[in-house]
């Protein structure tokens, strides 16, 4: 990866199953770009095919955005560059970008993270609490693959290999 070339577009990893991220793709897409803006379902066959090199689970946990150079934005670094790629939002990102404003952008993403736990939560029948107190014991599957055990982390099983006689990606 060369730190210091230019960012000439951007990848948008998103989690395709959740409402809140769905939507910020759409608001994305209707946004003037400064840099074009490309999003791609995070844990997709598509994400791994074109970065083979990034933990795809934990593209499933935050926001990660990759540069046409092969730069890794995550977190609250990843909403601030992406917000730089948008003309209207420029400014907003180079506020973000100093230490007080590295403050609200995390504390942003935090919010975001909540109210997505919260969804899931309700989506799989409630009996747990967002913050890791309490995760009923349940684990998240998805239809790509992708699973998350709250004593695990993130596991991904290709679809048909259930029994794990797959060959391991």
């Amino acid at each position: 990866m060369n730190a210091s070339a230019p960012v000439r577009r951007l990848t948008v990893l998103y989690d395709a199953e959740c409402s809140l991220c769905a939507f910020l793709r759409d608001w994305l897409l209707r946004q003037p770009k400064l840099v074009p803006l490309e999003p791609v379902p995070a844990g997709s066959e598509e994400a791994r095919r074109r970065f083979p090199g990034l933990d795809h689970g934990a593209t499933l946990d935050e926001i990660t955005v990759v540069g046409d150079a092969g730069q890794v934005y995550r977190g609250p670094a990843a909403w601030v560059v992406t917000l730089w790629a948008l003309r209207e939002h420029r400014p907003l990102a180079h506020r973000l970008s100093t230490p007080a404003g590295a403050r609200l952008a995390k504390g942003a993403v935090l919010a975001a993270a909540r109210w997505r736990g919260a969804q899931w939560h309700r989506g799989q029948g409630g009996g747990a609490r967002w913050g890791g107190t309490q995760w009923g014991g349940r684990v998240y599957r998805r239809a790509d693959g992708w699973s998350y055990d709250p004593d695990g982390g993130w596991s991904y099983t290709a679809p048909g290999c259930a029994d794990g006689s797959c060959a391991p990606r």
